[in-house]
């Protein structure tokens, strides 16, 4: 891929600072980590930074982000802090097993919420690296590919921790586990966060990832989760992504699904400064069933790109993805849905929409959807729309004595309504539905009951 001499300028920037570092990384880091690295830094400077001329980024521009200087944290820094303190933004009435990332970097209080069931094991990815590691190598850098993607080697070069979560065999964790990850320094910061999830055939599993910024540094955060779900097992995973406007974070989320098994993932960004999702599922087994949503709210400068890839390798199986997108002020949002039927996969539904709706002239949106398909037996559709609020329904709440304001709240509110529906935890479902309107109505950077009062 070429780059721009600006780029190549930033890309050659990060390989020398790998090449700085790297001595002290494979000294500090367990081998399973370690085993990646060289190939991933090859990869990457083979590839450089993304720019536009990447098909895959083509609407996202990490340039700018890039440009900036950082401080990398490849040790990690203990910290005395209480959770409880710091932030407050909890689901009430909702009882989850909780644990903190902060800086890319796993914490867990002696105090933790909940007592996970006998053998599931939620850890450090670096501590369990170095105790267990045979718990990792069979999964580690399986799915992410860092030929594929620039971020995702960059990611695998300088991995050091995370999440480790392993649900043993017919295990069903009843309450969901909540992952808050935290955004916190005293200057610009550079982070690097790598996560591994296996869950065994027939076991079940929750999870409710928040990622938040405490303080209005300038942060760039470039995450990836590989989940294995075995046959017959069943995985929901929750995103709730709110970062103030100074942020840049890539999330990169790779799934591989066994015979029989389901996942639901649903990602809602209620804030953030330029945010870049990848997503890309596997159905490597028959009867497989994913389920893809995800819903975003953009105002003033911001950006959001969702870009997921669904494939279906094996017979039999069902997609479904519903993305939608609110955007106001000047803000510009992207979506990317491919779909690819393999050749054996007869039998396949798979479905995909993306539904988009702009308050003003100004703001921008680019709709992708694509379908690929090798099979001859398959139920396949997909659509896209873009537009503004129906004037005539506007206009039919009015005249039933609604004012204006909140006739535009209750039409945006029903228009995410059918994404947030499929949040299958009640009580998360409610706090996401109270999220959405003080979102819509303007208070759009802060919550209410965080001690930080970040309103950039």
């Amino acid at each position: 891929m070429s780059v721009t001499t600006d780029n190549n300028d930033l890309s050659l920037r990060m390989a020398g600072h790998f090449r700085d570092i790297e001595p002290g990384l494979a000294k500090g880091s367990p081998e399973i980590l370690n085993t990646h690295r060289k190939k991933a830094f090859r990869d990457f400077v083979a590839q450089g930074i993304p720019t536009r001329k990447s098909e895959n980024y083509k609407y996202t521009n990490l340039q700018p982000a890039f440009s900036r200087e950082y401080q990398f944290l490849h040790e990690k820094t203990e910290k005395e802090f209480h959770l409880e303190e710091v932030f407050k933004c909890d689901v009430p009435q909702l009882d989850t097993h909780l644990v903190t990332i902060l800086n890319g970097w796993f914490y867990q209080e002696a105090d933790i919420k909940g007592i996970l069931p006998e053998n599931v094991i939620l850890e450090s990815l670096e501590k369990v690296a170095v105790m267990k590691p045979e718990l990792l190598k069979v999964h580690y850098g399986q799915l992410a590919d860092t030929e594929a993607d620039p971020m995702v080697a960059l990611n695998t070069a300088f991995a050091r921790d995370g999440y480790f979560l392993r649900v043993p065999k017919n295990t069903k964790v009843e309450s969901p586990i909540q992952i808050i990850s935290l955004l916190q320094s005293d200057c610009d910061t550079y982070v690097t966060q790598r996560n591994l999830i296996v869950v065994e055939p027939g076991a079940e599993v929750t999870l409710i990832l928040c990622d938040h910024t405490l303080n209005l540094h300038n942060y760039l955060s470039n995450s990836v989760t590989e989940i294995f779900v075995g046959e017959n097992a069943v995985v929901n995973y929750y995103t709730v992504q709110n970062q103030h406007n100074n942020a840049t974070a890539v999330n990169s989320v790779y799934v591989h699904q066994e015979q029989n098994s389901q996942a639901n993932t649903n990602t809602i960004t209620l804030h953030g400064g330029l945010v870049r999702n990848n997503l890309k599922v596997i159905l490597a087994g028959e009867n497989g069933e994913a389920n893809v949503y995800g819903m975003a709210f953009l105002d003033r400068k911001q950006h959001v790109d969702n870009f997921t890839q669904l494939v279906h390798a094996m017979p039999h199986c069902q997609s479904n993805q519903l993305y939608k997108h609110i955007l106001d002020d000047e803000s510009t949002g992207a979506f990317s849905g491919r779909i690819n039927v393999k050749r054996d996969a007869q039998k396949t539904n798979a479905f995909q929409r993306n539904n988009n709706l702009l308050l003003t002239d100004k703001a921008q949106m680019q709709t992708k959807p694509q379908l690929i398909i090798e099979a001859d037996d398959v139920k396949c559709s997909h659509g896209a729309t873009i537009g503004q609020i129906d004037e005539d329904a506007l206009f039919y709440l009015r005249s039933r004595g609604i004012e204006e304001k909140q006739a535009r709240l209750m039409m945006m509110n029903a228009f995410s309504y059918e994404v947030v529906q499929n949040i299958k935890v009640e009580p998360l479902r409610d706090r996401i539905d109270e999220l959405i309107e003080k979102r819509l109505r303007g208070d759009v950077a802060r919550c209410h009951e965080c001690a930080y009062q970040c309103d950039c």
